[in-house]
């Protein structure tokens, strides 16, 4: 694989924010956010937040995803497209294989433009911690 045909790592907040007003696929490890980004390339982005779990699984979610879209998104990602992995909670007990599949097809589907509905904004959500 040559660089080229490789992605970019976000890693501004502002390009995670631009990512969550684009497409979204939910899958039951993670969820899927692709956004187009204007002729600048292939950029990936992961998300894991302290409600999956402490450091140790939190990281082990991100090396999960991080090779999931080191082997996938040359071939099957979108181009100058951001995609955006958010993990969910039964992301890291998973079977690896099925993450691949669920991916595969969650990028399928973002490239058909078959994201899931958008998400309610006037949500009430429950007391800060």
């Amino acid at each position: 694989m040559k660089q080229a045909d490789a992605y970019t790592i976000l890693s501004r907040r502002a390009d995670f924010l631009a990512a969550n007003r684009g497409l979204r696929v939910a899958r039951p490890g993670f969820v899927l956010l692709a956004n187009r980004n204007e002729g600048l390339g292939r950029r990936a982005g992961i998300t894991v937040t302290k409600k999956i779990g402490n450091a140790v699984v939190r990281n082990r979610m991100k090396r999960r995803f991080r090779a999931l879209l080191r082997e996938l998104l040359p071939e099957h990602g979108l181009a100058d497209t951001d995609h955006v992995l958010i993990g969910r909670e039964g992301g890291v007990e998973r079977d690896f294989d099925k993450l691949r599949i669920e991916l595969v097809a969650a990028l399928g589907r973002a490239r058909d433009g078959k994201g899931d509905a958008p998400r309610p904004h006037n949500r009430k959500r429950g007391p800060r911690k």
